[in-house]
């Protein structure tokens, strides 16, 4: 079976989205059988690089009020991520165009490492107020779930995987995504937001039922059994 996932790393629900797949994952009699990939989805992708822009300002400014406005919103969201074990440090995290931090996502995947980044990045901006568009922290971060530091650089200064990350994007609009996380089971069933885990266990059930394949036994005569009999 295989889950598409798009997300964006500044978007809170997809972190609190993947932790509520997870949950119902673990919990999956097939999980094994399970592939994961997650898709690109950029919210603000005319975002411009900067420095140090403060997560309160940028939401209640995008949302049409202030500050202070912005940190209302962020401390529902806060208290809604702790409800399933996430620490969200809005205080001090750095919102930035993720661009970068896609690209580098989809090098990953080519290295089987592409689930291990995506918690890093997440948990690193969330929690630990890191620039996720900032070079050296991307690489660091690459580096601590296994990949290489000079590929990893190089993917970053060179804009590679820029196109795959365009391609996701217009993938999604094409699906009729309108927000994020959107989670596509086998190209066939879609859950939108960061549904309860039973939401995600039933598809996940319905889907697996769908794929496993039926075996139509004709008894007859002419066989051997496991006993010896013939």
């Amino acid at each position: 079976m295989k889950v598409e996932i798009w997300s964006d790393i500044v978007c809170p629900f997809c972190y609190i989205g993947k932790r509520k797949f997870e949950i119902a994952l673990e919990n999956f009699s097939a999980k094994e059988e399970v592939e994961i990939e997650w898709k690109s989805f950029q919210l603000d992708p005319e975002m411009d690089n900067n420095k140090g822009l403060n997560v309160h300002e940028y939401l209640g400014k995008r949302k049409g009020g202030t500050p202070a406005d912005g940190k209302r919103m962020n401390d529902q969201m806060t208290a809604i991520a702790k409800e399933v074990g996430l620490h969200y440090d809005f205080d001090n995290a750095i919102i930035n165009n993720t661009m970068s931090a896609h690209r580098l996502l989809h090098f990953a995947k080519e290295k089987g490492l592409q689930n291990e980044l995506k918690e890093r990045i997440f948990k690193a901006y969330y929690s630990e107020g890191k620039d996720i568009a900032d070079n050296e922290t991307l690489v660091q971060l690459a580096s601590e779930v296994g990949l290489e530091k000079g590929e990893s650089q190089k993917v970053l200064v060179e804009n590679l995987y820029e196109k795959e990350v365009r391609e996701d994007q217009y993938h999604a609009f094409q699906l009729g995504v309108q927000g994020v996380p959107f989670f596509v089971f086998n190209q066939k069933y879609a859950v939108s937001g960061a549904q309860a885990p039973e939401v995600f266990a039933q598809v996940l059930d319905k889907v697996w039922e769908e794929e496993k394949p039926t075996l139509i036994v004709q008894e007859g005569e002419g066989f051997c059994d496991i006993n010896g009999n013939c």
